[in-house]
């Protein structure tokens, strides 16, 4: 496995993906790691990431410098080089001019890194500090105009550091640096498949519970589903999954769910109907953050009821994904901010006395489609488009009422009804409505009306670390935009989110 030390980056994740679409694990752990634990990891390499700070500021992130000495390769990218020159005795200052974006980088090395590397290629630079001297016993193997020290190595140590980004795509020979890093510098084996994940996984999940009782809380989206399967896969009749339905649920989301589950999961599941409880805790609540913990306080407290009718159950599973614990916490401790509350990352409540079981918590959202294949699920499972545990409460920008529901669960049936017939579906990462606060003045029937806005929302992506707004056909916007206004009373006007992420998040709250 390679370890990848977060120092921050908006591209730590990124780092992680390029690792594993090589089929090498990798693990990302915050700066503050202890060395015993780096020792007991054992692994084949060390990525330092990139990161906002300066590291001659006060507080910088700093990893022990004892990985040093641990005799394992290191590759520093950005703040990670500039980390390991200044913990080494080189010297990094502030750059009399900073390089953001595109730059030509230059190289006289044709091995250990950049082995079969073009001698001139791209790179992507980020950075407003610049290397002035390297550590003794480091050659300095690269430039660009701007950087005289791009690219450096200790071939002794087998350290090596870059100024600019290799795992971003405006590198084009990046991949192959990283793939010479895993296997040319760390001696890596490509065993990382979905297959393998399964069974490690398997085996972990039967380890850790033995013969106690799981419960999970099922939601019919593809993380928990495919959590549910591994877990049966190891544990049997001793899994048992609840489903709470939350009341801002998708139009007959309930029923077909009920129907998909019961038909491919031969599992025990119990459905539980707490709408009232959920409405009820949301009125008058408009602030976005309230309502998701509202929500996953109430989830809790039903779930909490449900499992209490569940004799010698001592573990509790959850689908949590990699993106939901970056988002959710800051980044294991690292310096990355917090976007947004899950209510399912974060521990438990305490009378619950629950341990956690979470089979998933490593992979990202294309991972666990390919896992679902491997255990087997249909398709109907694995290609669901990502729905929030908040459901349609955080579609809604304001109060969430019966009413409002209403408007958008009949904007949000028309939107996909549409999306799937044009072939849409699976080649989007997520499409939806979103209910705003407004109202604007239109013309029906020559009479004016003052009604509803609603904004549509469709993206690609990999991973939800990053999104692009989908160019869907102005034929297919303006038939989802008629059908709206046509068969939707209270809606007047539809408008299409063109934002990408970052900026924006995909969801809105």
């Amino acid at each position: 496995m390679i370890l990848i030390i977060d120092f921050g980056s908006q591209f730590n994740q990124l780092i992680a993906r390029r690792v594993r679409e090589a089929q090498v694990y990798c693990q990302i752990e915050p700066p503050t790691i202890l060395v015993e634990k780096i020792r007991d990891l054992q692994p084949r390499g060390i990525i330092l990431s990139g990161g906002p700070s300066s590291i001659y500021e006060e507080n910088s992130p700093r990893v022990d410098p004892a990985i040093f000495e641990l005799n394992i390769p290191v590759l520093g990218i950005c703040y990670g080089l500039q980390f390991m020159v200044d913990a080494l005795g080189g010297e990094v200052q502030k750059a009399t001019k900073r390089e953001y974006g595109f730059a030509e980088f230059t190289t006289d090395s044709d091995s250990g890194l950049f082995d079969k590397v073009k001698k001139v290629s791209q790179c992507w630079m980020s950075h407003g500090d610049s290397i002035v001297k390297a550590p003794a016993g480091f050659e300095i193997i690269g430039s660009t105009d701007n950087t005289r020290i791009a690219a450096v190595t200790h071939a002794g140590k087998k350290l090596f550091g870059l100024q600019f980004h290799p795992e971003v795509h405006h590198t084009p020979e990046g991949r192959r640096m990283l793939r010479n890093f895993l296997f040319t510098v760390c001696n890596c084996k490509q065993t990382w498949t979905m297959k393998s994940f399964a069974k490690t996984a398997v085996a972990q999940v039967r380890e850790t519970v033995g013969d106690k009782k799981v419960i999970l809380g099922l939601s019919g989206g593809v993380d928990s589903s495919v959590a549910a399967v591994l877990i049966h896969q190891a544990i049997g009749q001793k899994l048992t999954c609840i489903f709470v339905d939350n009341g801002v649920m998708r139009k007959n989301e309930t029923a077909k769910l009920k129907q998909v589950l019961k038909q491919h999961l031969h599992i025990n599941i119990r459905f539980v109907s707490a709408k009232q409880k959920f409405l009820l805790a949301l009125k008058g609540i408009s602030d976005p953050e309230r309502k998701r913990k509202i929500i996953g306080k109430i989830f809790m407290d039903v779930f909490e009821a449900e499992a209490k009718k569940i004799k010698g159950a001592e573990f509790l599973a959850q689908g949590t994904l990699y993106p939901d614990v970056i988002e959710s916490v800051s980044a294991f401790g690292g310096p990355t901010a917090v976007i947004k509350s899950h209510h399912n990352v974060g521990g438990l409540p305490k009378k619950m006395k629950l341990k956690l079981v979470e089979p998933l918590k490593f992979l990202f959202k294309d991972e666990v489609r390919l896992l679902g294949k491997a255990l087997g699920l249909p398709d109907e499972l694995i290609w669901r488009q990502p729905f929030p545990g908040p459901g349609l409460a955080i579609r809604i920008i304001g109060e969430v009422t019966a009413k409002r529901l209403s408007i958008l669960r009949e904007v949000d049936a028309v939107l996909l009804e549409e999306i799937k017939a044009g072939g849409y579906y699976k080649k989007l990462w997520q499409s939806f409505a979103v209910l705003l606060p407004l109202k604007s003045v239109g013309v029906m029937g020559d009479k004016r009306t003052y009604e509803n806005i609603v904004a549509l929302r469709a993206v690609t992506s990999k991973d939800a670390m990053t999104a692009d707004w989908a160019k869907l056909p102005h034929a297919l916007l303006g038939r989802i935009s008629n059908r709206i206004i046509n068969e939707v009373t209270g809606v007047n006007r539809v408008v299409y989110d063109i934002s990408s992420k970052p900026p924006s998040t995909i969801e809105w709250e």
